[in-house]
């Protein structure tokens, strides 16, 4: 199961992270002077996606892959805080390369991205989770928000 939850991590977030970015930094004929501080955010973004792979991994048994998803819900670590934090991992750290290359271009494909991910959850993950974990998964969403981080956990 680890080389699985690693291929799901090299190519889910690697292209849509890592690959899609680098092309469209490489080829933004608008950017200008970067903003270093943006690399917090990078760090903060790799950081939490690590987290959140090792408790889809250790927790849920399972991948961050549609494919190949946790068997159990997971509700530990980052996922105590926001109902998705794999995505806003991501699009921290999309935003925080945004800000470090100047890249106008890469900031509109972080917001696409943003809406894209919004649509995903709304349409295809949050029902599969309500058919799947049926209560468990109702009183969840019921006690952790869907995006912004709630810093005080309710347990």
């Amino acid at each position: 199961m680890f080389i699985r939850a690693l291929l799901a991590f090299l190519i889910l977030p690697g292209v849509f992270g890592g690959v899609v970015p680098w092309v469209l930094v490489s080829g933004d004929p608008w950017r200008g002077e970067g903003w270093l501080p943006g690399a917090a955010l990078m760090g903060l973004g790799l950081l939490g996606l690590m987290w959140c792979v090792r408790d889809f991994y250790a927790s849920g048994k399972g991948t961050l892959a549609p494919w190949d998803p946790p068997a159990r819900l997971v509700i530990v670590g980052l996922y105590r805080y926001t109902r998705n934090p794999m995505y806003v991992s991501l699009l921290l750290f999309v935003s925080g390369w945004s800000a470090v290359a100047g890249s106008p271009v890469l900031a509109g494909y972080a917001a696409f991205v943003a809406v894209a991910f919004h649509l995903r959850v709304l349409l295809h993950e949050e029902p599969w989770l309500a058919k799947t974990f049926g209560p468990e998964w109702s009183a969840y969403s019921a006690r952790v928000p869907r995006w912004i981080p709630r810093l005080r956990v309710e347990d």
